[in-house]
């Protein structure tokens, strides 16, 4: 934090510009990001308020494994958006396309494939689920349904990657607000209405992802991309799909991995506790998430303008956009913190009626006041690292923190209970800016 405090010093005038630049692209991005937790929330909300907690525990579950498959594929958004802000930043407009349209290529193959083997993956997701039976054949009818929106999922992280990169942050907020309160209004009719429990909560989820593409596909034409180009000489060399290029995705997939099997492990432990402390760890996990979306708005801006400041090897300019957004990324957190302080038992309200589940996630807040100050950093680094796509730095500090850090602190802290859990959680988000500080100024330097 010194880092930032330090430069905030020498900051010239001229810096306003960029304060006024950069909540350009953060303020739709917001929008944008918390539609996805509020998402999260009315999920939560809508079984939270049914008769028993097996629902909301079968929600947690079949989420955590959609988190673990879709968000292990949130590299095609996170290396699209800096491979695009760079060609950008090149001023190289056949790279924008070509990055788009090889990389919804690669979107696709891995969609069909995902389907293609959908019975193998359920086995082995519920294989290390430890659950009650009522929760895991709930989970199960989650899952069955919920796998479908594959293809729509995928091919939506590659186009909003792609606008990001772009700027075009306004039109990333139109997809994602159809998507997630087209998501919302079918989550209340097929569970409030309909009484479809679990099944409609994931229904709600494949149809509004599919509505979706209808929104993006019209955005793209408006930025001079036909869908019946993207499908053109698809055997033509590619500049962007090279071996180089590959590895960066890769990269990134495994860094990906590592969060997907930290919150997934994070839930399975939990389990372990029962299915109310199951769900209260579940309804404040929401809070958590909510903090990140809001948090990756500042993490996307830093992504684009970093990108495009690698592409221009302007390196006034990276040091200049990671110290805006790292100021006003921090003031969030701090929101976060005395919001969650001041307020935290009367969200938890609105998630869950169960006397239970509430008494226990109001046992376990504190430690949704103290994280955003320390995670802020991970969230914030991840935006420089993806724009100026060092893929390889956020792999080993990702790793670094899972297996190093977050396991063996759980393991150490098991006698503390669910307490010990969260505090593995805490120490993970914490060594996760703690080690990619290490590199920063190199990256700064463009070495």
């Amino acid at each position: 934090m010194a880092f930032f405090f330090i430069y905030l010093v020498k900051m010239r005038p001229q810096t306003a510009i960029k304060h006024r630049e950069i909540w350009h692209i953060i303020w739709p991005m917001i929008l944008a990001n918390i539609s996805v937790p509020l998402l999260g929330m009315v999920d939560t909300a809508v079984v939270g308020h049914l008769d028993s907690a097996h629902y909301l525990g079968a929600v947690a579950i079949g989420s955590m494994i959609f988190s673990f498959l879709f968000w292990g594929f949130g590299f095609l958004r996170m290396v699209t958006t800096g491979q695009t802000a760079q060609a950008v930043g090149k001023n190289d407009q056949a790279q924008v396309a070509e990055i788009l349209k090889q990389t919804l290529r690669l979107a696709i193959v891995l969609a069909v494939a995902m389907l293609a083997i959908q019975l193998p993956i359920s086995q082995l997701a519920f294989s290390f689920i430890e659950t009650s039976e009522q929760v895991a054949i709930h989970a199960k009818t989650y899952f069955d349904i919920r796998i479908w929106s594959a293809p729509a999922t995928l091919i939506n992280y590659v186009i909003i990657g792609w606008l990001i990169g772009k700027q075009a942050t306004k039109s990333v907020l139109l997809i994602s607000l159809t998507i997630n309160f087209i998501n919302i209004f079918l989550d209340i009719l097929f569970v409030n209405v309909w009484h479809m429990d679990v099944a409609g909560v994931a229904l709600a989820s494949v149809i509004a992802e599919y509505l979706g593409i209808v929104i993006a596909v019209l955005v793209l034409n408006s930025h001079g991309i036909k869908l019946t180009s993207l499908f053109n000489n698809v055997r033509s060399q590619s500049r962007y799909l090279t071996k180089h290029n590959l590895f960066i995705h890769f990269n990134v997939f495994i860094r990906t991995l590592c969060i997907i099997l930290s919150f997934a492990f994070f839930t399975t432990q939990g389990a372990r506790y029962g299915d109310n402390v199951l769900a209260a760890n579940s309804v404040l996990l929401n809070f958590l998430i909510f903090m990140a979306f809001v948090l990756d708005a500042f993490a996307n801006a830093t992504e684009v303008l970093a990108g495009k400041a690698v592409g221009n090897k302007d390196k006034a300019q990276l040091k200049q956009v990671l110290i805006v957004t790292g100021y006003w990324a921090f003031l969030a957190a701090c929101l976060f913190s005395v919001g969650y302080f001041v307020f935290g038992s009367q969200l938890i309200l609105l998630l869950t009626n169960i006397p239970e589940v509430i008494q226990i996630a109001n046992d376990y807040l504190i430690w949704l006041v103290v994280m955003p100050v320390l995670a802020v950093w991970a969230y914030l680094f991840d935006g420089l690292f993806i724009g100026a796509t060092r893929s390889v730095e956020m792999r080993n500090t990702m790793l670094f923190s899972t297996f190093v850090c977050f396991l063996p602190a759980w393991y150490l802290l098991q006698n503390l209970g669910n307490d010990g859990l969260w505090l593995a959680l805490l120490i993970f988000l914490t060594a996760r800016g703690v080690s990619q500080s290490i590199y920063i100024n190199r990256i700064l330097q463009l070495k």
